[in-house]
């Protein structure tokens, strides 16, 4: 990852609660410059009775989200606070879809693989959307 000014810089695969800039923007304070991404050889699980998604390996199967760009190791941290005990952070290359490159970037995963919890093959509508089809803009 990059430095910036004598701090380490990160990118962030997201794909679930912080697609929606409006809960980004509660955790860090600003909404990060993102570009849109697929993350391949991983699913997106809905998770019994919760309202947020999870990730896992899975041969040929692939996930879109967005990277947050330019995260600090500050923000890091409120993100990994945020995503509690569940989940995981990992390294993965992610393909960005905007410029074809790829790039490292921490994921999320969700701790058990084997959690009777989550749910194979449920879709998870991406919460950048408002309920009238619309999409959330300058939150921040």
């Amino acid at each position: 990852m990059a430095m910036v000014g004598g701090n380490q810089v990160h990118n962030v695969f997201v794909y679930g609660s912080l697609l929606a800039d409006d809960v980004v923007c509660a955790l860090l304070s600003r909404i990060p410059q993102s570009s849109p991404a697929i993350l391949n050889g991983h699913h997106r699980f809905s998770i019994k009775g919760r309202v947020y998604p999870a990730i896992l390996p899975v041969e040929n199967k692939k996930v879109t989200g967005k990277v947050l760009q330019g995260i600090t190791d500050l923000e890091l941290y409120i993100l990994d606070e945020f995503e509690d005990v569940e989940y995981e952070r990992v390294t993965v290359d992610v393909s960005l879809m905007d410029s074809s490159n790829k790039s490292q970037a921490f994921a999320y995963v969700w701790s058990d693989k084997n959690d009777p919890q989550l749910v194979w093959g449920v879709g998870f509508r991406g919460m950048e959307e408002d309920s009238d089809g619309g999409f959330r803009q300058d939150v921040c």
